[in-house]
């Protein structure tokens, strides 16, 4: 390992900076919309198996790639493969995803910021108004929201891994897990929110439909951020010392902890607004549940809070799902930074200034996506549905080549780098390791099955989003 490469100061750093990394929008808003959508309790009891037995096997692997290369996507997959063409071009995808993800992130996080702002500032009766996205998503006043995100994330990158990537977790997670248990305490002291409750904590199995396991599936691969190079990168700063195995399952138990905690606070609110809600008739999109539905939920408090108490916790959800966004926006810029510092030998300031000025160009054009630029927000059609700049980058990268990252890491590790060199160096920082269930368990799946339920979930998203086609209804 290289010496002067920078590490976390301690396994806790990089759990929590991991955590960070996963805790995002998905899980916040994600999680709970698809869990109303697909049956509560069904779905949580789908999304928890998978959590264990299709993420956990992948997140070790990334993680172990990344401390026995101590490099980026690129260099890791270049060093382990001896340099193969191929799979550099598989470290390469690695890289540009995040870039590309990063670039849609970053006009989700300034929506989020305007909406932060106009709660605090007592204008949840404006935000909860159904002019209101459409006015804000076109508002001048974006431009200004990107640059403060842009000097925020900045400044906590520009620090490094240890004073900047680990401090600012060290901070805004436990702040994040503080402001979701009050909100959480808060819902379930609502009229009817145990009916959500129940909706959401008692599998009904008779629920469990190929369309549920699918969805539970992406879901969980999406949320704890695989196939990012995320993993890879942030596993390049950790030392020899520690136990990747036991760290990557803190890592799932954190993630799966705030998206579990998230839905009991959504579900219960949605139940409490409307008794008579219909699940299925809720928006598939997490934006739409962000931005225009629970703002009326808050504002609807105002009979039995008063309107500053709403406001009040309006304000409190919103800086919880900005400290989310930013915690995920660090760690996905982080990926092609660390490549710039690896492969093209720049400084970390300049690595940030070019990766700032090429995703800043291209998040400016995606705000613009969003209604302010004709052609651009009918940059083209597919799947029987015209497509915007913003809809094109989050189709492709988010939900597209995810999973063929995903399936890509799985290849390597097992056919390209083999099971016993991932025993090897899990085995460092933990010398009982290979002779665990774990070991044999991950071995065992990412040869075998993971694969092809990854290959499954890739497959089925090329063929919904860009042919309008449903394998499972």
């Amino acid at each position: 390992m290289s010496a002067s490469r920078e590490h976390f100061s301690s396994r806790l750093g990089f759990i929590l900076a991991a955590a960070g990394s996963a805790v995002g929008i998905g899980n916040l808003v994600g999680f709970p919309v698809n869990a109303a959508k697909n049956g509560g309790g069904a779905f949580l009891l789908m999304y928890a198996i998978f959590v264990i037995v299709i993420c956990l096997p992948v997140m070790i692997a990334e993680m172990a790639v990344g401390r026995k290369t101590a490099k980026n996507p690129v260099g890791a997959y270049a060093q382990l493969s001896e340099n193969d063409s191929k799979w550099r071009l598989a470290g390469l995808l690695s890289i540009i995803t995040p870039f590309m993800i990063a670039v849609f992130y970053t006009v989700l996080t300034v929506w989020i910021f305007v909406y932060l702002v106009f709660a605090v500032s007592g204008n949840l009766d404006y935000i909860a108004s159904a002019t209101a996205f459409g006015e804000v998503i076109s508002s001048p006043y974006l431009f200004i929201s990107m640059i403060a995100v842009a000097a925020l994330v900045r400044f906590i990158l520009v620090s490094g891994v240890k004073d900047g990537i680990e401090r600012g977790a060290r901070i805004m997670m436990p702040a994040l897990f503080i402001m979701l248990i009050l909100l959480v305490i808060f819902v379930l002291t609502l009229d009817n929110a145990f009916a959500g409750v129940e909706f959401y904590l008692i599998p009904d199995l008779d629920k469990i439909t190929p369309k549920v396991v699918s969805n539970a599936l992406s879901q969980a691969f999406f949320s704890l951020s695989l196939g990012m190079g995320i993993l890879i990168t942030y596993g390049s700063y950790i030392t020899k010392e520690t136990d990747i195995a036991g760290s990557a399952k803190l890592v799932a138990l954190t993630d799966t902890s705030v998206a579990f905690i998230a839905g009991l606070m959504v579900l219960p609110a949605i139940f409490s607004f409307n008794p008579n809600v219909n699940p299925n008739e809720l928006s598939d999109s997490g934006v739409s549940l962000i931005f225009n539905y629970l703002p009326k939920i808050f504002l609807a408090l105002q009979d039995s809070t008063g309107y500053v108490m709403a406001s009040v916790l309006a304000s409190v959800f919103f800086l919880l799902v900005f400290f989310a966004a930013i915690t995920s926006l660090v760690s996905i810029i982080e990926v092609p930074v660390a490549y710039l510092i690896d492969e093209k030998k720049q400084t970390r300031k300049k690595a940030l200034n070019t990766m700032f000025l090429w995703a800043g160009l291209l998040a400016f054009l995606t705000i613009l996506s969003a209604g302010m630029v004709d052609w651009l927000t009918s940059l083209t059609s597919y799947g029987g549905k015209s497509r915007s700049l913003f809809d094109l980058i989050t189709d492709m990268f988010y939900d597209t080549i995810l999973p063929l990252n995903g399936l890509l890491i799985c290849l390597f590790v097992s056919y390209r780098w083999k099971s016993q060199k991932l025993n090897e160096e899990l085995s460092i920082g933990n010398a009982e390791f290979s002779k665990t269930f774990l070991a044999k368990y991950t071995n065992f799946a990412l040869g075998t099955f993971i694969p092809v339920f990854v290959a499954v979930i890739f497959i089925d998203t090329v063929a919904r989003t860009y042919f309008g086609y449903n394998f499972f209804g």
